[in-house]
């Protein structure tokens, strides 16, 4: 009687077996397959398309607008740069300031003298303080005589008045590369004429602006 039963139990357990084999209902030919190469091949495209696109725009113009993309990314840290205030320069640097053409230029000396007359210190005090507060003008002092008397002598005495002029600016405070001290002697007249309002005119020192 058990070996009945045993022989049975055996034959439900074998035709279990082949209920369960043949029973699948999955079927490999439903199962979706995704092909995730081909993706990952087409973003490696687009990011090597990319890639060239952002290097040729440092050299092309068709450059330029392909990576104009990029470049509005960084456009909000560049911004405030691109935004800040230029300066304008109204006044032209290293331009000379005009020379005065108020101010007298010529001092007058007694005969055979190079002593600077008060007036003539009036004359050489003005000059001094636009020299002083424009130190990139220069100025020649002129020394002249009358008509009396050699050249070489005339030479000398020029000299001499040019000079008085020129110490005299320096002393208040007129720079040393800013005046030069030369001699016309008798060759330059102001006036033509021999006669004592003629040699008066004669006998100064010029300051001429250069």
């Amino acid at each position: 009687m058990m070996r009945g039963n045993s022989c049975k139990y055996i034959g439900l357990i074998a035709l279990s077996l082949a209920l369960t084999a043949c029973g699948s209902s999955v079927k490999l030919n439903d199962v979706p397959v995704e092909d995730r190469s081909a993706a990952s091949s087409a973003a490696a495209d687009a990011a090597a398309a990319a890639a060239r696109a952002a290097a040729q725009g440092s050299g092309s113009p068709s450059g330029n607008a392909g990576a104009s993309a990029g470049a509005s990314a960084g456009g909000l840290a560049g911004g405030a740069q691109s935004r800040a205030v230029v300066p304008v320069e109204l006044t032209p640097r290293n331009v000379p300031v005009a020379a005065p053409t108020q101010l007298a230029r010529v001092i007058y000396f007694d005969f055979d003298s190079f002593v600077i007359r008060p007036e003539g210190e009036a004359v050489i005090e003005s000059h001094a303080r636009f020299l002083s507060t424009n130190k990139s003008r220069t100025i020649a002092v002129e020394g002249h005589t009358d008509e009396r008397g050699g050249r070489e002598y005339n030479l000398a005495l020029g000299q001499k008045r040019a000079e008085a002029v020129r110490r005299r600016l320096v002393l208040l405070g007129v720079g040393e590369g800013q005046v030069e001290a030369v001699s016309f002697g008798k060759e330059k007249p102001a006036a033509s004429g021999t006669d004592e309002a003629s040699f008066e005119k004669n006998r100064r020192a010029e300051i001429t602006y250069r």
